[in-house]
């Protein structure tokens, strides 16, 4: 009898799309890293991570906020990006002004690789996490390297003004061509903010409105939405999709798990990126 096995495929060859994220800590596991690394572990991708920032923050708002030394920040996405393939990039939480200059540098060298910008400019509560040095840099370095730039409707209206025009109010379509005409290929503007009935995220590109979705408005409030739409994009991004996939399949997604969402503490809820995991059937028994 023969020892030789039938050669079979080795899953250890299998290698998931990987997706690069630069974003701070969130020991809380709402927004930041963690939120990311849940979602993209969620939709099939295998999570790079490099710290950007330290914060102090629970489910109710941040506290602190430490930046990562740029060196730093610049040395961890070089040791990562020397060694492993990727298919996708995603921003959040950028922490300084040194730090957005070493991550443009290192984007310049990847153009072709699909950027998600998440521009995390205050958290849920309101706290402030970028200031107007910081809106600057990004408008100028990174959003000429941004493939889809996803600003709730807050953030979209802030990066947006022109401080040269008195009492500048632009709507959401005039903001997003401002966004588009400082360089971001497309404008995914979220309606969580906004006080219609349904939510409504519109993604913009350099034609105008590429499409409009809406969505049921759930009650409460909650801690790392954007961060996880801005993940899912770059998950579906990372898997093949094109952008208008891309951007629906994101937000299926993300709106599936906000309602899963459950309130672990005395703050916001948190979504379940997991929900599909705890999916129940009729007779109690798992799906």
């Amino acid at each position: 009898m023969s020892n030789t096995s039938q050669a079979t495929p080795n899953s250890h060859d299998l290698v998931p799309p990987i997706v690069l994220t630069f974003a701070g800590s969130d020991p809380s596991g709402g927004a930041g890293l963690q939120a990311d690394i849940m979602t993209l572990s969620s939709m099939g991708c295998h999570p790079l991570t490099v710290v950007t920032a330290i914060t102090v923050q629970d489910s109710a708002g941040v506290e602190d906020v430490m930046a990562i030394d740029a060196d730093w920040v610049s040395d961890q996405a070089r040791a990562l990006l020397e060694d492993m393939p990727v298919a996708a990039f995603k921003i959040g939480l950028l922490g300084s002004v040194e730090n957005i200059a070493v991550i443009a540098e290192i984007l310049s060298d990847y153009p072709q690789i699909p950027l998600v910008l998440d521009p995390i400019l205050t958290s849920g509560r309101g706290d402030e996490l970028a200031n107007e040095e910081m809106i600057a840099a990004l408008s100028e370095l990174l959003l000429p390297q941004t493939t889809i730039l996803t600003p709730n409707s807050l953030e979209a209206r802030r990066l947006a003004r022109d401080d040269d025009i008195e009492d500048d109010e632009p709507d959401l379509a005039e903001c997003a061509r401002r966004l588009i005409d400082a360089g971001a290929e497309y404008v995914l503007v979220t309606g969580t903010h906004e006080t219609a009935p349904r939510v409504i995220n519109t993604l913009y590109g350099d034609t105008g409105i590429v499409r409009s979705d809406q969505w049921d408005r759930l009650p409460g409030s909650y801690h790392g939405s954007g961060c996880t739409l801005a993940s899912a994009i770059a998950a579906n991004l990372a898997n093949g999709l094109d952008i208008e996939d891309a951007v629906r399949d994101a937000q299926e997604y993300t709106w599936q798990a906000l309602a899963s969402g459950f309130r672990p503490g005395m703050g916001q809820y948190l979504p379940d990126r997991f929900f599909w995991a705890r999916e129940v059937e009729d007779d109690g028994d798992p799906a």
